[in-house]
């Protein structure tokens, strides 16, 4: 009855209108105030307990580096050290956008923060060359969405507090995959550009290629110091994310000189707001989780699962249908935080390696965020093109085709993210 009344409650008031942040918490207050012996006192100390999670201190840093990156020009830089390496091949302007999302996706940790940087400048310059309008917004729309597969990723640092896991693994399993994902959506590019016969630049001289490098080895400088000094036992990721937001502002201002001093309090009012709202979410969701455990509701579902004799193979099956659904109504952070709790135990008796699930739930949620009705690329793509949605997401679904093939591939062959945690003995 408690597990009923309890996502009952939930998908009711979210159904209404109201909030998903306020919606998290209060249905898990109505549950504890009608079916728990449990003091309603107790949220206010789980709400107070989430404001001093050290991990998730990681976030409105990483969110304050990538509106840095993003405002100080870091994004331009990128995407023509892209076009100077891949540039020359059949459609190298797409390809390059590809190789420029990942690169910056390794800066902001963030889906939407890397569609509206490259996308901003990378769609425009598509079009200009003869590339369709659609073909570009399709491919970095899908593109953007390694902003939370190769780390660092805020939605991983999610799940990292969610269910206590190393957010280091977490960062270090999501480099294969993400280094996959991109490969697979250039060689896709490729083959489309020579069918189509899509345009391609002139090669770039080998100190054409340098002077880009030159110019943008400040920002990849910043993949250096976060991934570096996370392994390298320098600092912890938290640290790594507040070194990364003050070398992002030092860079932006004094290095590119892209920004002046008058536009800092806009970025730090901006990542602000973003934090917050984050940030509340989270904190309801911990509050949402809480009465999950406290009820038992986990161990109550686990058993369930155990008499109904599901295969580990068929678990994950149910889990990518599960997540996929919840990921096309839900922002990526609340899916993990409303169902890591549910599926992390069950995960567990089924001997499934935590990283290897944390891995599933973040491509799942790559996958969310161009699924609509509430696919957050889509509407950020739709913004920096200023196409209607209903054609960025015409644009985005036959891409969205490999992001299927391939979330099924990450699925049942876990060696790819387990891979490098493996060989650095982090497992």
């Amino acid at each position: 009855m408690t597990i009923l009344f309890l996502f009952v409650a939930l998908f009711l008031l979210m159904f209404i209108g109201v909030p998903i942040a306020i919606s998290l918490g209060l249905a898990g207050s109505m549950t504890i105030l009608l079916f728990s012996p449990d003091s309603v006192r107790s949220l206010a100390i789980k709400l107070f307990e989430t404001s001093e999670h050290y991990t998730l201190l990681a976030i409105p840093f990483f969110l304050l580096a990538g509106a840095f990156m993003t405002t100080g020009g870091v994004a331009r830089r990128l995407i023509d050290f892209a076009n100077a390496c891949v540039g020359h091949i059949r459609g190298g302007l797409a390809i390059s956008a590809v190789l420029a999302c990942m690169l910056f996706a390794a800066l902001s940790g963030s889906s939407p923060a890397t569609v509206a940087a490259v996308g901003s400048i990378a769609i425009a310059g598509m079009v200009r060359s003869g590339y369709p309008q659609a073909f570009g917004a399709g491919i970095v729309c899908n593109a953007g969405t390694l902003g939370i597969l190769i780390p660092p990723s805020i939605v991983m640092v999610v799940y990292a507090a969610a269910t206590e896991t190393s957010v280091g693994k977490l960062f270090m399993a999501g480099v294969v995959p993400g280094l996959l994902l991109g490969f697979v959506l250039m060689v896709a590019i490729y083959i489309i550009a020579v069918k189509k016969n899509l345009p391609a630049l002139p090669r770039a001289s080998f100190r054409e290629w340098l002077t880009a490098a030159r110019k943008a080895i400040w920002g990849l400088l910043l993949m250096v110091i976060i991934l570096g000094g996370i392994y390298s036992g320098m600092f912890t990721p938290t640290e790594a994310a507040a070194m990364a937001a003050v070398y992002s502002a030092f860079i932006a201002l004094f290095v590119y000189k892209d920004m002046s001093f008058r536009e800092v309090p806009k970025v730090l009012l901006e990542s602000g707001k973003l934090s917050i709202m984050l940030m509340f979410i989270i904190a309801n969701a911990m509050l949402f989780a809480h009465v999950l455990t406290t009820e038992q509701i986990p161990q109550t579902i686990t058993a369930w699962v155990m008499e109904a004799g599901l295969q580990p193979w068929m678990f994950l099956l149910v889990v990518n249908i599960v997540l996929l659904v919840a990921g096309a109504f839900m922002e990526p952070s609340a899916v993990i935080l409303i169902l890591a709790p549910i599926l992390f135990p069950i995960a567990m008796h089924l001997g499934i390696d935590p990283i290897h699930l944390g891995i599933i739930m973040v491509v799942n949620m790559e996958i969310g965020l161009i699924t609509p009705p509430v696919g957050l690329n889509l509407f950020v793509t739709s913004a920096v093109t200023g196409m209607p949605v209903t054609a960025v997401i015409r644009a985005a679904m036959p891409w969205l085709l490999l992001l299927l093939g391939f979330l099924v591939l990450i699925t049942y062959v876990p060696a790819i993210s387990l891979v490098l945690p493996n060989m650095l003995g982090m497992t």
